[in-house]
């Protein structure tokens, strides 16, 4: 049996970026280290590093979110992305959405316990709720998949001119070189790498950032979205 990895103090700067969340953020840190690793949402390995790498990395994702917009987090597994940017943001109207079970239960329980009214946990996977999840603005996610098969799942979401910002490696330039042809059929018009949270995070975090112009997921998506509303209002009369 492995000993517990103790969490490590929140660093100074966490408050700055957590402000009057910053509590909230240290109990969501100590439910990743407890009921996040003994569920295997994350590995013991992480728990040393989980401000920096984890809950830091993805709470300066709100340095490039618009004001005010319905974000959906696609995969959102322990939380990550999702509920740093909403602790930080809650000006936003973030819905969680991840298929796996004991993933959505604990997303559950984080969510009422820290008082998140402003985030709603939605079970399944981006292509099985297209059409009856309303559009958003922004699509977030992070360690989900390669590029292309993330824009796939995550663009058909969007409202047309939404965007989608990924979190990745240093492999993000090479990311959007092989998957522009995929991103042109699913109509996006814009992709750029930004680099977020300086004084913050180092090395600072890398976001893929993905712009849809007015029919997000093109034409094969926009006649599978019209047919999932379709089906929807049906039973909703039923």
């Amino acid at each position: 049996m492995t000993a517990e990895v103790e969490l490590p103090q929140a660093p100074e700067g966490a408050r700055a970026v957590f402000g009057e969340f910053f509590p909230e953020a240290v109990r969501y840190a100590e439910l990743l280290a407890d009921a996040g690793v003994k569920r295997g949402l994350i590995g013991p390995r992480e728990v040393p590093r989980l401000w920096e790498r984890h809950l830091l990395n993805c709470a300066v994702l709100s340095e490039v979110v618009p004001e005010g917009v319905t974000v959906c987090d696609v995969g959102s597994g322990a939380g990550l992305p999702g509920i740093p940017l909403a602790l930080v943001r809650p000006d936003l109207k973030i819905t969680l959405l991840e298929p796996l079970l004991r993933r959505t239960n604990f997303l559950q329980e984080v969510v009422e316990l820290l008082g998140l009214d402003h985030v709603t946990v939605v079970r399944g996977r981006a292509e099985e709720v297209l059409g009856t999840l309303q559009p958003v603005h922004v699509v977030t996610a992070r360690a989900v998949a390669p590029l292309d098969r993330l824009a796939g799942w995550g663009v058909p979401l969007l409202r047309p001119y939404g965007e989608m910002l990924a979190l990745k490696g240093d492999t993000a330039e090479e990311e959007i070189s092989g998957a522009r042809a995929a991103l042109s059929k699913l109509g996006v018009v814009d992709t750029e790498v930004l680099h977020v949270g300086e004084g913050v995070v180092d090395p600072m975090s890398t976001v893929v950032r993905v712009v849809v112009g007015e029919s997000p997921g093109g034409v094969r998506f926009a006649a599978k979205r019209a047919k999932a509303a379709r089906v929807s209002r049906t039973r909703r009369r039923r």
